[in-house]
């Protein structure tokens, strides 16, 4: 028989970066949700996508406001991905991490100093086991230099020297 715990094991195997899903609460309020489960879905239109636990108050948040961040957090963010994995949101650790939002044009909340933000539409929504798949379309994209964090087997890693 199949196990969860072996499941997580093996797609442990499998290196990803990390982001940081971010959405406005009904408050005006940014709320965020950490996710390695992104991907890119098409180029014309641009397109990404991610998969949200149906559980994590980001679920019920994207399908209310339709428009989301994605925040691809560079090596040094491991306290952001972690900050941003837990349930409770305390905003007074945020900011001794040093946890900034910005806005996009329109107002979407979005992490500062990260590797790239982009600011998305969701066009639509796949349900799917415990999760659902999130498409959005990008409508605004920021982007700085740097490297990305790591997932790889259960932990937060960076790139080993470069050749």
């Amino acid at each position: 028989m199949l196990s969860t715990s072996e499941f997580r094991k093996a797609l442990g195997h499998f290196p990803t970066g990390v982001t940081v899903v971010t959405v406005a609460r009904s408050d005006g309020q940014p709320h965020g949700m950490t996710a390695n489960s992104f991907a890119s879905v098409s180029l014309e239109p641009l397109q990404i996508l991610v998969c949200v636990d149906r559980l994590a108050v980001t679920h019920k948040l994207l399908h209310e406001v339709r428009a989301f961040g994605i925040n691809i957090l560079a090596e040094d963010h491991e306290a952001i991905a972690r900050y941003f994995a837990r349930t409770d949101q305390d905003p007074q650790a945020a900011k001794q991490i040093g946890i900034k939002f910005e806005s996009s044009q329109r107002g979407t909340p979005l992490l500062g100093d990260t590797l790239a933000q982009l600011d998305c539409n969701l066009v639509s929504a796949i349900e799917s086991g415990d999760h659902s798949i999130f498409i959005g379309q990008v409508v605004e994209m920021r982007l700085r230099e740097g490297r990305p964090l790591l997932f790889h087997g259960g932990q937060f890693k960076k790139f080993g020297p470069l050749a």
